[in-house]
């Protein structure tokens, strides 16, 4: 085929594509809209100035910047308090902290959705690291249905019998075949589990979920929601960082253990100032909706080939995470590697399968970022295991994921 019939008939795919989509497009446009407006109050309630931007140095005590941020996230979140900072290096350290903050020896943490996300393993159950398995906290889990629902009469029956101190949640789907987790769909569990324990921190792994929904897991009882912003919440600006957003209970817990019980929250200091993460928890509504938007389409073309896409297309997502399912490594590493190929960093660089710290198979990562690492952009990782499934995420503008849907469209 002559290479203008191709550009042609790609734009002509392109449309027919974002034309099966305009419903769901305006469905993801008005969740941002909410969820911006959210946003703008809570900057306005909390005050912020151009004051709160400068750093600090030393010990950052009276970090009015530091302090501002936390009340903007807690407000945002619907908690009571936060831990927002460039200290926490990235969500799998965010999770710890929280963790290790909450369960003391002999205490019980039950997963209720299944394993959680490879890179905790060595926090959880690790042997001779100071696991919390090293220190006497026990672990059970619960793994969802198959239709990736909530085992609600097992969960009630175990909790009651067992009184866990942590009931804990993971929204995305990390490197499985499940749907992502709705808030909606959160609260009954949560009701059910106070009802039965009270005491009990009810603990969200909410990475890649935040702005996805008008709600977020603290809207509806989650004692803790804790995240990374070099994802959804820091817009695409943050250059680092993780927050924590809870109860007053919880966090005071968990800031004992971020710092120490003597100081907690009173210090902490970044010297680099803190516009950018105002600025990118700002702009992270419209930024998730590109996202969205951007997977939305890639998933109907991948879809419309042939390939079994999770979630589906007629499905509202509960996180920016797309998975296509594939035959073989060999059509896995394809996609990774034409992700790579429209990035505007390293766009030159062949990404290949790498033995990736804290992951138990080779993993193969197209992150051509801004930020190192940072998934709110366009980006896409994979472990090269059976069943071969590339998990496709991010986009800080719609047109720029369009652009790797035309590759998509010409090469499979």
């Amino acid at each position: 085929m002559a290479k203008t019939e191709q550009k042609l008939e790609t734009k002509e795919v392109l449309r027919k594509t974002e034309e099966k989509l305009k419903e769901r497009f305006k469905q993801i446009e008005e969740i941002a809209f909410i969820n911006q407006k959210k946003v703008l109050q809570a900057f306005i309630d909390c005050r912020v100035s151009s004051q709160c931007f400068s750093g600090t140095t030393g010990y950052g005590y009276d970090d009015v910047g530091r302090d501002t941020l936390a009340k903007v996230f807690a407000k945002v979140f619907g908690g009571e308090s936060a831990i927002v900072s460039p200290i926490l290096t990235c969500g799998t350290h965010a999770i710890s902290t929280v963790l290790y903050g909450l369960l003391k020896p002999k205490d019980t943490m039950l997963s209720i959705t299944g394993l959680p996300y490879d890179t905790l393993h060595a926090t959880i159950f690790g042997k001779g690291n100071f696991s919390l398995q090293d220190i006497g906290v026990k672990y059970q889990q619960i793994d969802l249905n198959e239709d990736s629902t909530f085992k609600i009469e097992e969960i009630k029956k175990t909790v009651k019998k067992i009184k866990p101190k942590v009931v804990y949640l993971q929204r995305s789907r990390g490197y499985s075949d499940r749907k992502a987790l709705s808030p909606h769909d959160m609260k009954e569990v949560f009701d059910e589990v106070k009802a039965i324990s009270k005491d009990c921190f009810i603990v969200v792994d909410n990475c890649y979920g935040e702005f996805v929904d008008t709600i977020e897991p603290t809207d509806v009882g989650a004692d803790v929601c804790v995240g990374s912003l070099i994802k959804n919440a820091g817009g695409g600006l943050a250059s680092t960082g993780g927050y924590i957003v809870g109860s007053e209970r919880a966090i005071d817990s968990i800031s004992a253990r971020y710092t120490n019980p003597s100081l907690k929250l009173e210090v902490g200091s970044y010297e680099m100032g803190y516009r950018l993460f105002y600025q990118g928890l700002f702009l992270a509504p419209h930024i998730v909706a590109q996202a969205l938007k951007g997977t939305a389409l890639v998933g109907q073309i991948m879809e419309d080939k042939g390939y079994k896409v999770i979630p589906s297309n007629d499905v509202q997502p509960q996180d920016i995470v797309k998975s296509v399912v594939f035959n073989s490594a060999e059509e896995l590493i394809k996609f990774v590697q034409t992700v790579q190929k429209v990035s505007p960093i390293d766009g030159y660089v062949l990404p290949l399968p790498w033995d990736m710290p804290g992951y138990d198979d080779k993993v193969i990562m197209a992150a051509g970022t801004f930020v190192g690492g940072s998934s709110i952009e366009l980006s896409c990782d994979s472990p090269l295991r059976s069943p071969y499934i590339a998990y496709f995420q991010g986009g800080l503008t719609y047109e720029h994921v369009k652009i790797f849907a035309e590759k998509l469209i010409e090469l499979y």
